[in-house]
């Protein structure tokens, strides 16, 4: 490699603390680091730039990972989570035991990559938006529920009053789908999950449907308006009769890694997963 991106949780001082030791190492192996987020006290080096980037790392939770996949999906480069913040189920390295010199072997080229699915939304068929774990689109801050539709590859198959719905890939399935009842879904199926938030029937089930699928939500309370939002962050407010299409994303999203990412070992680690209550 001959450039990275760092992308810093910068309130966090332990995740400062790491990027600044990354920069280090990345300058000792010969490799130019564009700093993605205004930290006091780090700069980019030899030039860099975020399109020169042929890595993104995030330093922090998942949030930060979630903000550096926005940087490295349109370069259609890998990126490495290091985690400072306190779940980090999405990252790669813990900043416990070996974990800089794992940094060190990723920098040195010794690393696997992981795709995963990923989520493509627009609203009334204008521009698009990214999500790597869900799509929400839900209830403004009126306290009422709303009605909402939703489609399948052009076919009505629900009219739900209830908070909103989320759509969710492999990955969100351990996220927000997750307290909304939906299944775990094993990071390489290829399905894409659908749930409505606190639905006013008994009737209203989680859905899992292929990732070639087309999925609609449509707005249909005249007076409770909606947003929209992706990866926990607003994205647009959404009016009556708005529409909705949630479609796979055209590139996935590149994890990198350092080992074998054993996914429900981390489920029992992180979320604990058939962990008895006892031990919980």
């Amino acid at each position: 490699m001959k450039a990275i991106a760092l992308s810093i949780s910068h309130d966090r001082p332990k995740a400062v603390e790491w990027a600044t030791e990354i920069v280090r190492l990345a300058t000792a192996a010969g490799i130019n680091v564009a700093i993605a987020d205004d930290v006091p006290g780090l700069q980019s080096t030899g030039g860099a730039t975020i399109a020169h980037a042929e890595m993104v790392i995030s330093v922090g939770g998942d949030g930060t990972l979630l903000r550096g996949v926005r940087l490295a999906v349109p370069l259609d480069v890998p990126i490495l989570g290091v985690n400072t913040g306190r779940l980090g189920f999405l990252t790669e390295i813990e900043t416990t035991g070996d974990g800089m010199e794992r940094v060190s072997r990723v920098l040195c080229g010794e690393f696997t990559v992981e795709e995963r699915l990923a989520l493509q939304v627009s609203v009334n068929g204008t521009g698009t938006h990214f999500a790597l774990n869900d799509v929400v689109v839900r209830r403004g801050a009126q306290a009422r529920m709303a009605p909402f539709g939703l489609s399948l590859n052009g076919e009505k198959i629900a009219h739900i009053p209830s908070d909103g719905i989320v759509v969710a890939t492999p990955t969100g399935s351990t996220a927000y789908f997750l307290s909304a009842g939906g299944p775990i879904i094993a990071p390489a199926v290829d399905a894409f999950g659908v749930a409505a938030l606190l639905p006013h029937t008994f009737f209203a089930r989680p859905l899992i449907v292929p990732t070639s699928s087309t999925i609609e939500i449509t707005i249909d309370s005249e007076i409770v308006h909606a947003n929209l939002e992706t990866d926990g962050t607003f994205v647009s407010d959404l009016a009556s009769g708005d529409l909705v299409t949630v479609v796979r994303a055209p590139r996935p999203v590149k994890f990198a890694r350092t080992g074998n990412h054993a996914f429900f070992a981390r489920l029992e680690d992180k979320l604990q997963w058939g962990v008895p209550i006892k031990r919980a």
